[in-house]
C-alpha cells in the first residue's frame, strides 16, 4: 500500500508539473512568438490607448439625463439609447460582458423569445426608419434582431451595414459613398476564404468614422 501511495503522489506531482506548468508554458510562448497580436487578445489601440479588442463587442450609446421634473420616483436619472452618431453591433444578452458570454438558450417557439425579437426589430426600425424610409420588416437582416451565439460578436452583416450606413452619413454629415467605403475596409472575409459569410467589424468601423471626422 505504501509503495501505491507514494506512486500515486509522484505520479500526481508529474503531471501537475507537465500539464499543469510545463505545458501552458510552451504553449504561451509559442503564442507569442508565433501570434502576439492575437495571444494578448488582439487589442487595439489608439494613441497609445487600448480601446478595445477586435474579437469583443462593444456597445456605442448615448446617456441622456432626464429632466428632475419629469422623473419616477426611485426611477433612473438617464436613459441610454443608440448613439446614431456609430454603427451598432447586434444584440446582446450579456451586455456585451466577455467575462460570461452566451445566449438565450430560448427554444424557436419560446414566447419570451417572440416578445424579445419583436421588440429588437421594432427598435431597429425606429432607429433606422427615418433615414431608410423604404425600410420594411421583411428588410430588417437576421443578426440585426438575434444575438449571436457568444453574444459578443463584433461582426455584424453585410447588410446591416449597408442599412445603418444611411443614418450614419446622414448624422455625421460624411458622403454615403465614403461610409460604404469605410465598411469595405473593416470587412472580414470568409474564413480559409470557404468557412461562414463576411461580417463588418463594429468597432474598428466606428473608430475608423471617428477618424475621419476630427
Amino acid at each position: 500500500m505504501r509503495r501505491d501511495l507514494t506512486a500515486s503522489i509522484a505520479a500526481a506531482l508529474a503531471f501537475t508539473v507537465i500539464f499543469g506548468i510545463a505545458y501552458p508554458l510552451i504553449t504561451t510562448g509559442v503564442a507569442q512568438v508565433l501570434f502576439p497580436g492575437k495571444s494578448d487578445g488582439s487589442r487595439i489601440e489608439r494613441e497609445g490607448e487600448t480601446v478595445g479588442s477586435s474579437l469583443i463587442a462593444q456597445s456605442f450609446l448615448t446617456h441622456e439625463e432626464i429632466p428632475e421634473a419629469e422623473r419616477e420616483e426611485g426611477g433612473p436619472k438617464a436613459i441610454k439609447a443608440p448613439d446614431p452618431r456609430y454603427f451598432q453591433p447586434r444584440p446582446s444578452v450579456t451586455t456585451y460582458n466577455p467575462a460570461g458570454t452566451g445566449f438565450s438558450n430560448l427554444g424557436p417557439n419560446n414566447k419570451e423569445l417572440a416578445n424579445r425579437t419583436a421588440q429588437l426589430l421594432e427598435n431597429y426600425l425606429e432607429l433606422e426608419g427615418p433615414f431608410t424610409p423604404e425600410l420594411g420588416e421583411d428588410d430588417v437582416p437576421v443578426d440585426a434582431v438575434m444575438t449571436s451565439g457568444s453574444s459578443v460578436d463584433p461582426h455584424i452583416s453585410i447588410a446591416n451595414a449597408r442599412i445603418q450606413a444611411n443614418r450614419v452619413a446622414e448624422v455625421r454629415g460624411i458622403p454615403l459613398d465614403r461610409v460604404n467605403d469605410l465598411i469595405d475596409e473593416n470587412t472580414d472575409d470568409r474564413d480559409f476564404g470557404l468557412l461562414g459569410e463576411p461580417g463588418v467589424n463594429v468597432l474598428e468601423l466606428n473608430l475608423d468614422l471617428d477618424e475621419e471626422t476630427t
